[in-house]
């Protein structure tokens, strides 16, 4: 299954998403029960949503 998870599991409390993903709450918690197409939805919308928050990009390592 895809996902933006990047590990870095921090909720914002005023912007209110999370600052590794970008994803609200609800998104994170439905994650598992949406269909691809509503995945492929939030995951289109993340880049602008996070440039909107003014979030910056978070650099992690590659996995080993």
């Amino acid at each position: 299954m895809k996902s933006p998870c990047v590990k870095v599991c921090v909720i914002d409390p005023q912007r209110a998403v999370c600052i590794g993903c970008c994803r609200t709450l609800d998104e994170i918690a439905r994650w598992g029960a949406m269909t691809d197409q509503e995945r492929d939805a939030v995951m289109a919308g993340l880049a602008d949503r996070r440039k909107a928050l003014d979030i910056p990009e978070i650099a992690v390592p590659p996995l080993a």
